[in-house]
């Protein structure tokens, strides 16, 4: 059995052969210590992506000034750990809920991470930028119009009448200094071509400030009426006619002819002819000869509207017809 005497001059040359040479073999272990890391990120993998930036303010402000939509996150490690993560689940926010007062303020960007993003071990997460610059300012709402905004054209002899908006107006919300200056908003183009009849369709509002933003869904319900257009037209020269007289009477005119103008939509007025269109005075009632002040009435197809008959009255002369009798030359 060994003594500790001989247990020390046993130890004694084993820690005089550690010891010689040492500052070599320190360097040695190290560039095995970086050889060995320089090999684990050899075989670790990036993939890049980027994701929404949410801003988290104080609720009495909200951002007035531009900032950047996407964040770039890089993710670093093995492929088993990277590529299973849904976008998702990394979310990119600066918080800025301990500035109460408007300004301009510098924050970091964050990293929230959730689901898939949250079971990935030895995952490494970087962001592109690091940090924002943001101006805030006071959050105002204000109820607003809003406005039809067309495109194309309607089928040829037809325009569009009245049209509603359901709903007419809607609260905006936004930073105080860019509310001021918002009056209305208009929707998204509504289409128009080739319509002839009445149609409804449902059609978000446009919003071109990303700094504001609407109550609700966004979404408007538009009815609109659609009419042929209207043309006035003239009609000259028209003979006016002497109806129902007895006929042991007969009649004559002061004025011989006329002259009407109706309105109608445009294409009816396609389909009309001359012989559709008449002046008459009724003579039903008339049973003795003698001077007449009479009416005078306009036919013409019941789609037109009368604006204007000239003339309105006419004077007729009644006389009695001569009787001839054949035979001896009497009459």
């Amino acid at each position: 059995m060994f003594s500790l005497n001989d247990r020390k001059l046993t130890i004694g040359p084993m820690l005089a052969k550690i010891a010689e040479n040492w500052p070599a073999k320190v360097i040695s272990i190290a560039l095995a210590i970086m050889l060995f890391v320089f090999h684990r990120m050899s075989l670790q993998e990036e993939r890049f992506f980027s994701v929404p930036l949410s801003v988290e303010t104080d609720t009495s402000l909200t951002p007035a000034g531009p900032y950047p939509g996407l964040i770039g996150i890089t993710l670093r490690g093995d492929a088993n750990t990277i590529y299973p993560i849904l976008e998702d689940d990394i979310q990119a926010y600066i918080d800025l809920n301990k500035y109460t007062e408007p300004g301009t303020y510098r924050a970091p960007v964050q990293i929230r991470k959730k689901g898939t993003a949250l079971r990935a071990e030895a995952l490494e997460i970087s962001v592109d930028p690091l940090e924002v610059i943001l101006s805030l300012d006071e959050r105002l709402s204000k109820t607003i119009s809003i406005k039809a905004n067309f495109s194309g054209a309607l089928e040829p002899g037809y325009e569009l009448g009245e049209y509603t908006l359901d709903p007419a107006h809607v609260v905006i919300e936004g930073p105080k200094g860019l509310l001021t200056d918002v009056s209305d908003l208009f929707t998204n183009s509504i289409e128009l071509t080739g319509r002839s009849v009445d149609f409804s369709t449902t059609v978000r509002i446009l919003n071109q400030q990303p700094l504001l933003s609407i109550r609700g869904n966004g979404l408007i319900e538009f009815h609109g009426v659609i009419r042929e257009q209207l043309r006035i037209q003239n009609f000259e020269n028209i003979p006016i006619r002497i109806n129902n007289l007895d006929e042991q009477f007969a009649g004559e005119l002061e004025i011989s002819a006329g002259s009407i103008r109706i309105e109608g939509g445009q294409t009816t007025f396609n389909k009309i002819k001359p012989q559709d269109v008449s002046l008459y005075v009724e003579c039903s009632s008339i049973d003795s000869i003698g001077e007449y002040l009479l009416p005078v009435s306009a036919l013409f197809p019941a789609m037109f509207t009368l604006m204007r008959q000239d003339p309105e009255n006419v004077l007729i002369q009644i006389r009695r017809r001569q009787q001839h009798s054949i035979g001896n030359g009497g009459s």
